[in-house]
């Protein structure tokens, strides 16, 4: 019993940070662990290695337990001597060890307690063997003494091999004869931890030099490991061991791949990366296969979220350390090897073998909350995590390949099976109008993952600039006929640059305070994608013109994508004040107004947020009509994370030509009616108006009410000239980016220089300009 309250004493003092006065002799006596002094005594104390005691803590014999106070915690502690069995004496040993090792570690800490401390490890690990002793504990029959055993012995390997420059002879023996064993009886989880927290440690030391630290601990394991992931994962798997997620087969499955994640973020570290870093990639097909088993469903979802660090690897190392590198070409192939390996399974319908439709978890119930979707839904993680590994193998293997039939027909198969995939397991809101045009299937999927929905963007951006100019390449000039065929084939395959930025615009009400924050962050790629895209639309702004004429404001979707002649003005009218109307697809060449039918919100569409438009003519007094967005009224999840316009100095940038109208909603008198989105202009003998969004009621419109508009007085009906809805949205969504991030660069505010960024905004708004002369 002297023993122990010895450890409680040198359990506070090192809590504290109170030198240790004693010789280092004493404590590591203290420290050593009594594994191999069986004694008899209760069978509660059921660890094989240890001496159990009649009175050990661990017993169940006594059900009827009296839970301390949490006040009465510390001065319990101090008196539980007697209540202490060596299991306990144990636990407390290897907490103290894994503290000491932290605080050895740490500069906050004296140098002279720091040298103590170092001096009672070289005598615990040369004097009392306490790694072998470690090693012994591991295994199935006491996970917290097992769990408890491996983090010290993580520590005190790690501390060998940064303070000695050594790796530990008797762990790498353990794990090496672990590892070639399987699947014998050892403890292959137990193992995998213990390797995975040393790299981890390793990666996580920031004066450590990793390079040399990571090649000696992962060398004389390379092929080791390389031979355990064909063994577990393929010439010994056999899925009836895998039946439940608790049997010890899943366990060390699950311990593997944290493994492999481990391996993965440190290839980075080393010039040319090991085999055991290299064979996730290729030998992914393994994966692939286990995936598309009948393994339990948390497996798979790891595995499929492995896979996604693996995608998006290459893409952050490249913005990390530039393109060039002495590692940039076994990472190429790895990552080659990988979408080669993915684009193979995924036209074989393998992404239709994967089920997504596991039961949401829910806190504290196996129920939904009130209000929430009771149909449940597949996995949205998961579903994202698939679609992003495909698109980026996409874009890494038409960006390395170049035979042009090759490209379009790995292209063609893997995004008809996405999209499939895609509307099988995305299930629209009761409120929602149906998914009709491909290229909204992107910013439907990713639009809660902000990350992975830009590096999805830009990896669709990507494919579409290669396969743009290999049409370039085989033909200089392409004929109207082949330019509108290869804009509708961009259309129907789901990746029309223009099209898929319209329509995220659209998801967030054409807020540029969201693409602001989106710039600002570093944890998406946003800034690349953005400036590859400007660059794009300065080359294709009729293009783009194009596509925003085809947005349909009565259904939100796009209609035909084939080029619409523009508008001449005798061709243009408008009908009386009692008629409420909207633009169409047919205003761009006929802007004849017709009645607005309620229209269902689309699927980004908050029933709170309220989306105007209206048509204009021309020849206005030195006014423009203003399509307005209540930003007040958007989700929570739209909203600015900074209010950039709020701090002081703030101007407001205007030129005085425009109209700014805020609406609010006018719910409809109808019980039961749904808040709809349409669009409403309507003429009268000296005025155009522009209504709310809102579906009104008849009678307001009978009686002639004006809510919240705009008027601008017309001089004559000569040279009327159609308002682009979606084209003045967008691009003034834009302009007002380009005012923010001015004002933010001249108050030193913006992280990084935007000069180029800037440039490419203020070209688009010359094009604006030039095609809209005010």
């Amino acid at each position: 019993m002297m023993k122990i309250s010895l450890l409680q004493q040198m359990y506070k003092d090192v809590l504290a940070g109170i030198p240790l006065a004693k010789e280092s002799h004493h404590y590591s006596s203290l420290l050593t662990l009594s594994v191999e002094q069986p004694a008899g005594g209760d069978e509660s104390c059921h660890q094989r290695h240890l001496p159990p005691s009649a009175g050990c803590a661990g017993s169940h014999q006594d059900t009827d337990m009296v839970v301390p106070a949490a006040d009465d915690l510390s001065n319990s502690f101090a008196n539980m001597s007697s209540s202490f069995c060596p299991r306990e004496v144990m636990l407390l040993q290897l907490t103290l060890i894994k503290m000491m090792v932290a605080k050895a570690e740490s500069q906050q800490i004296e140098s002279s307690t720091r040298l103590k401390y170092c001096e009672i490890f070289v005598l615990l690990l040369k004097e009392a063997k306490a790694d072998s002793k470690l090693v012994s504990l591991l295994g199935p029959h006491d996970r917290l003494l097992s769990h408890m055993a491996s983090q010290s012995l993580a520590a005190l390997v790690y501390f060998q091999l940064k303070e000695e420059n050594a790796l530990n002879v008797t762990w790498l023996s353990f794990t090496l004869n672990t590892l070639l064993g399987f699947p014998g009886n050892t403890p292959v989880a137990d193992c995998l931890w213990t390797l995975t927290a040393i790299i981890k440690e390793t990666l996580r030391d920031a004066d450590l030099p990793k390079a040399g630290v990571l090649k000696k601990l992962l060398a004389p394991l390379d092929a080791v490991l390389e031979g355990f992931y064909n063994a577990i994962l393929f010439h010994h798997f056999d899925s009836h061991h895998y039946t439940s997620p608790y049997s010890e087969a899943t366990t060390n499955l699950i311990s593997f791949i944290d493994l492999l994640e481990a391996l993965l973020a440190s290839r980075t570290e080393l010039e040319l990366p090991l085999r055991c870093q290299r064979v996730l990639f290729l030998k992914v097909s393994y994966i692939l296969n286990l995936i598309s088993s009948s393994i339990p469903y948390v497996i798979k979802k790891k595995f499929i979220l492995l896979l996604k660090k693996c995608v998006l690897h290459k893409s952050r190392e490249d913005a990390r350390r530039g393109s060039v590198s002495l590692q940039a070409l076994p990472l190429c192939e790895d990552v080659l090897a990988l979408s080669n390996a993915v684009l193979q399974v995924v036209s074989l319908t393998w992404l239709n073998q994967i089920p997504l439709d596991e039961k949401s978890s829910y806190f504290g119930s196996s129920e939904p909350a009130p209000g929430d979707d009771p149909r449940g839904g597949s996995d949205q993680t998961v579903l994202r995590a698939l679609s992003l590994v495909v698109l980026k193998a996409l874009e890494f293997k038409i960006h390395n390949s170049a035979a042009e039939a090759e490209i379009k027909g790995d292209f063609e198969s893997s995004m008809s099976q996405l999209l499939m995939f895609w509307r099988s397991h995305l299930k629209p809101f009761p409120q929602s109008h149906p998914i009709v045009h491909h290229c909204e299937w992107l910013s439907l999927i990713f639009i809660e993952q902000d990350d992975d929905m830009w590096e999805a963007a830009k990896a669709l951006l990507l494919i579409y600039l290669k396969l743009d100019r290999l049409g370039h390449d085989a033909a200089d000039n392409l004929s109207q006929e082949e330019e509108d065929s290869w804009n509708i084939h961009t259309h129907a395959g789901g990746y029309n640059p223009h099209c898929i930025f319209l329509f995220f615009l659209e998801k967030i009400a054409f807020d540029s305070s969201v693409l602001l924050d989106f710039l600002i962050s570093s944890e998406t790629c946003f800034l690349e994608y953005l400036v590859r895209y400007l660059k794009l639309l300065r080359r294709e702004w009729q293009q783009f013109v194009a596509v925003c004429n085809h947005f349909d404001p009565k259904h939100g979707a796009l209609q035909s994508v084939s080029p619409a002649r523009p508008p001449h003005p005798e061709e243009q009218s408008c009908v009386s004040d009692e008629e409420q109307s909207c633009v169409s697809d047919e205003s761009l060449q006929n802007a004849d107004c017709e009645p607005a039918p309620p229209t269902p919100l689309s699927l980004s569409s908050s029933p709170d947020c309220c989306v105007f438009t209206a048509e204009r003519g021309a020849n206005e007094a030195g006014s423009d009509s203003l399509i307005s967005t209540d930003s007040a009224a958007l989700p929570g999840s739209l909203q600015s994370l900074v209010n950039y316009d709020s701090s002081e100095g703030s101007e407001l940038e205007s030129d005085g030509k425009e109209c700014l109208v805020n609406t609010k909603q006018v719910p409809a008198n109808n019980e039961g009616e749904k808040r709809r989105r349409g669009t409403g202009c309507s003429y009268t003998a000296d005025n155009w108006k522009i209504c709310t969004a809102e579906v009104l009621p008849l009678k307001q419109k009978l009686e002639g009410s004006h809510p919240s508009s705009c008027w601008t007085r017309m001089t004559s009906l000569d040279n009327i000239i159609p308002l682009r809805i979606m084209l003045y949205k967008s691009t003034k969504c834009l302009e007002e980016l380009q005012q923010a991030i001015s004002r933010l660069q001249r108050r030193n505010l913006f992280p990084y220089n935007p000069t180029a960024l800037l440039k490419l905004l203020s070209h688009i708004e010359k094009m604006r300009k030039n095609m809209n002369p005010q």
